[in-house]
């Protein structure tokens, strides 16, 4: 059994690496791409960062599990549930939205959350999670995903306004139906459309892939930047610089940072 984790990590099988499942492994990680790349963009924009960071979030742990993890199934990219503990943390320490003071809040939060679950890991914590019952767990990501949908309602109309409780952003949705972009909508629905009726019709085909690829050609082809459909415009290139943290921020943030520890063990 101490070979173990050498034998699952890439150290392991690498070397005896099947030439036959490159091609398959290659559509699944195209696939896997076309779904977390967009995805890791929005958990950025919900927690109120750059969506850059998203994609930092989405590339380097799966390239770190790659080389030392052992465990093939496991999703190492971010949740919705995280990023609306982390929008809440943000919330608290930086009300106004500076963009530094968010970034630096954000690598103090995450150096936390990562000192957490490395001495939960020593100390063989997980036994934990066991206490949480399942309604509770179902209760509560069944309101993260109310809130997430109210928060990208908003998108899918084309819509803008100031954003408060989840009430008040309720109220504001249905008095923005009416003044709705239609591009901005119909784009949002043919691409639902898309994704479900290729799972349907074709469920051996990679319909976010396809989706996402249908969604870029059109942008490019069609131009709908100028019928009103928005962008996430220029993303900067180039890996990020480093930020060092904030350690009088510990004191404030380390509950937070507690909390995101355990749900993302749960």
């Amino acid at each position: 059994m101490a070979d173990l984790p050498r034998r699952s990590s890439i150290l392991g099988w690498a070397a005896g690496y099947p030439k036959e499942w490159l091609r398959l492994d290659v559509v699944a990680g195209l696939t896997a791409a076309a779904v977390v790349i967009p995805k890791a963009m929005a958990y950025a924009s919900i927690a109120g960062l750059p969506v850059q960071v998203g994609l930092y979030t989405a590339l380097v742990p799966m390239v770190i599990y790659a080389v030392l993890g052992t465990s093939r199934p496991l999703s190492v990219s971010t949740t919705t549930t995280i990023a609306i503990l982390t929008a809440a943390e943000l919330a608290h320490v930086a009300p106004n939205g500076d963009p530094a003071v968010l970034i630096r809040t954000t690598v103090t939060l995450s150096l936390l959350v990562g000192v957490i679950l490395v001495a939960a890991s020593a100390l063989r914590l997980g036994f934990v999670a066991n206490f949480i019952s399942d309604p509770v767990l179902i209760g509560f990501k069944a309101g993260i995903g109310l809130v997430i949908v109210v928060d990208q309602l908003p998108k899918l109309l084309g819509a803008h306004f100031a954003k408060g409780n989840f009430l008040h952003n309720l109220a504001e949705i249905v008095k923005a139906i009416p003044h709705a972009s239609l591009p901005t909508l119909a784009v949002g629905v043919i691409t639902i459309v898309l994704l479900v009726g290729v799972e349907r019709l074709l469920p051996k085909a990679p319909a976010p892939l396809i989706a996402v690829a249908a969604g870029i050609a059109g942008m490019s082809l069609l131009g709908l930047q100028h019928l009103g459909v928005e962008t996430i415009g220029q993303v900067p290139r180039g890996l990020p610089s480093f930020i060092s943290p904030d350690l009088s921020l510990i004191a404030v943030l380390w509950p937070g940072a507690l909390g995101i520890a355990f749900m993302s063990f749960t």
